[in-house]
């Protein structure tokens, strides 16, 4: 009988969460940091991804990861539909941020789980959701809706609105980026061969090469030069290029560290304390945009931002008890005893054969389960001549006629 999985000691548990939220806070709060100063969020982005590059080969030197160092086109070749969809994702996440204020973020994003369900049944065939599903995602599109016409409509100056119009664009370009983002992976990973490392390193690389003449595309290409030619310290303060600089060391490694956190945070925990941590983030996060960078939160935007937690906080409730629901089918049907074999003596009547019977002696019994012979535990089924019962019928009634 295998053993029960060893379940991780509480501390270990409280250790992850409290890593993968503070993880997760520091890299929304560092890029709004930059992004507020700086025009240019897609050269931000690229210095984001140089440094996951940079950290993957230290890796790869240590011997923590293995990666391969020359690309090889194949794998390229069939990975640019996850690769532009990258770029394209993360691009809009930072136009979001720098659009939208820190405690909005979530909001601007909101939709990510329903489209996720939608995505989901269209493109995965994923089984049909539930009631209860369909209910936390229309309670999440509904907080969604509430908080973008009440934030709209608490705009006090029409550059306001649209700056507020505009992140909200990019946020939902965001979230249906997001939710495609797990469809394009599943259908990548066999270019790599199911190698999710090789995969994180081919996102990397191919999403720094395709960004750079995106960048030159978008005009970014003037900031850039005098982003660069600027100092980093400008009257004993940081500068422009010295946050940058800063920003993107700390949401480089942090960027690193977050992919490890998000996966143990889901290995070692439940899915429900993994969302639960995710709401609390979520509260940290609006409570530190407040402090640090004077975001004001409305009534409506409060609300939002509660009724969308709610949503997927009973979302990730509902998925789990579907969990617990199929385990306690398929362990009730695991109890259920299959019948008993039944065999067949040369008269037609039927005997069963855990009794042990046979009159002939002759082993003569045909069985359609899982041995033939005398001790009818003793030879396996696919390597014993077991003739069909009506076969040997038929023999039986043609010994009779001849007498």
């Amino acid at each position: 009988m295998p053993q029960a999985e060893k379940q991780p000691s509480r501390w270990l548990v409280a250790a992850t969460v409290l890593f993968y939220m503070f993880a997760a806070l520091c890299m929304i709060m560092v890029n709004k940091w930059v992004l507020i100063s700086t025009e240019t969020p897609l050269f931000f982005l690229l210095a984001q991804l140089v440094i996951a590059i940079l950290m993957f080969l230290v890796t790869h030197a240590l011997g923590l990861f293995k990666v391969t160092l020359s690309l090889q086109w194949d794998v390229c070749v069939g990975l640019w539909p996850m690769i532009f969809l990258n770029v394209l994702g993360l691009s809009a996440n930072n136009y979001c941020l720098k659009y939208v204020d820190a405690s909005f973020y979530q909001v601007a994003r909101g939709l990510v789980l329903p489209l996720t369900v939608v995505l989901s049944l269209v493109f995965l065939k994923a089984s049909r959701p539930t009631l209860r599903v369909l209910a936390a995602c229309a309670i999440v599109t509904v907080g969604f809706f509430v908080g973008v016409a009440l934030d709209s409509s608490n705009s006090k100056t029409p550059d306001q609105k649209k700056t507020s119009l505009l992140g909200i664009a990019f946020g939902l370009l965001s979230s249906l980026t997001t939710a495609s983002h797990a469809i394009v992976i599943k259908r990548s990973l066999p270019v790599v061969n199911g190698d999710a490392i090789e995969l994180a390193w081919y996102s990397n690389v191919l999403s720094s090469i395709l960004l750079i003449p995106v960048i030159w595309l978008v005009g970014e290409g003037s900031g850039v030069l005098g982003l660069l030619s600027s100092p980093i310290y400008l009257d004993g303060n940081l500068s422009v290029l010295g946050r940058f600089l800063w920003g993107s060391l700390v949401t480089g490694l942090v960027g690193w560290l977050l992919s490890i956190a998000g996966v143990l945070s889901i290995k070692i925990t439940s899915p429900i304390t993994h969302m639960v941590s995710g709401a609390v983030r979520g509260i940290l996060q609006t409570i530190l945009g407040v402090w640090y960078f004077g975001d004001i939160v409305t009534t409506g935007r409060g609300t939002s931002i509660f009724v969308i937690l709610a949503g997927s906080t009973y979302y990730t409730w509902a998925k789990n008890e579907e969990v617990l629901e199929q385990r306690a089918r398929e362990q009730g049907m695991s109890k259920i005893q299959a019948p008993s074999p039944v065999v067949f003596d040369a008269e037609g009547d039927s005997r069963d054969i855990e009794a042990g019977q046979d009159p002939t002696g002759q082993g003569r019994w045909h069985r359609r389960s899982r041995s033939y012979g005398n001790g009818y535990n003793e030879v396996p089924l696919e390597e014993a001549q077991t003739p069909d019962v009506r076969i040997e019928m038929e023999e039986v009634k043609s010994k009779r006629s001849e007498f």
